[in-house]
């Protein structure tokens, strides 16, 4: 099982753009689906984005696409979100998650991934 750790969150304004890393703790991202999920103060937690590494499919929330991004670099065993256009509706916690299917050919952002990160804040404020 690889341990995945979480980087990039801080403070920017609306508007701003911000990029989250998911950093893989060996090679075999391919193994995986990569989830984004969020979760604001008194809110439920949002799936955001997803990709299923090996087929390089992706899937985003209606609440971020066209702004919202997922990739992979392989040779650095990371996945990022790269968030544009940001606004205080995007201010949450953000949730590196994953789920070990190499023959994943699609993700669903509503899916309930088994491994969770520790999460690392997002605020947008001016």
């Amino acid at each position: 099982q690889l341990q995945f750790v979480e980087s990039g969150g801080g403070l920017v304004q609306p508007g701003g753009s911000l990029r989250l890393s998911c950093a893989a703790s060996r090679s075999g991202l391919n193994h995986y689906i990569i989830y984004w999920v969020r979760q604001a103060p008194g809110k439920e937690r949002e799936g955001v984005a997803c990709i299923a590494v090996r087929a390089g499919s992706t899937n985003y929330a209606d609440s971020v696409k066209g702004r919202f991004t997922v990739s992979t670099d392989n040779a650095k065993n990371t996945v990022y979100l790269q968030m544009n256009s940001l606004t205080s509706d995007d201010t949450a916690v953000y949730y590196c998650a994953a789920d070990r299917n190499p023959l994943a050919s699609s993700c669903s952002v509503r899916a309930t991934p088994a491994w969770w990160g520790q999460g690392t804040q997002v605020t947008v404020s001016s």
